[in-house]
């Protein structure tokens, strides 16, 4: 991403950030697991498949000088495969892609066309 915007730095989305809130009211930044991970997981915890240093999830924006926020950044989860892969099983698309995956996406969308 330096090499298409050198001179900007990501920034940490804070959970207060209307990214998080302008459709659905996000309490948590949502951890989605790749669906090969979440097969795995034997105590709930969205990272203990994908191993140590996934604890955290990030998600960061990158602004122009405006601060209009031009990209989202999402670091230790998967928020593609909860968009892509949720007919492959019905337990991964009740608990990531219908509760995480899907209302973030929504927000992240209606987010960019209104702002």
């Amino acid at each position: 991403i330096k090499q298409v915007f050198p001179e900007f730095e990501p920034e940490e989305l804070p959970l207060d950030h209307p990214i998080f809130h302008c459709v659905y009211d996000l309490t948590e930044r949502p951890q989605i697991p790749a669906i090969g991970y979440a097969r795995q997981m034997a105590n709930g915890e969205t990272y203990t498949a994908q191993g140590y240093g996934t604890e955290e999830v990030h998600y960061w924006g990158l602004y122009d000088t405006n601060r209009r926020l031009m990209a989202v950044i999402c670091h230790n989860t998967d928020l593609g495969d909860g968009w892509e892969r949720e007919g492959e099983d019905p337990w991964y698309f009740r608990e990531f892609s219908e509760k995480k995956a899907y209302p973030l996406g929504i927000n992240i969308i209606f987010y960019a066309m209104t702002h």
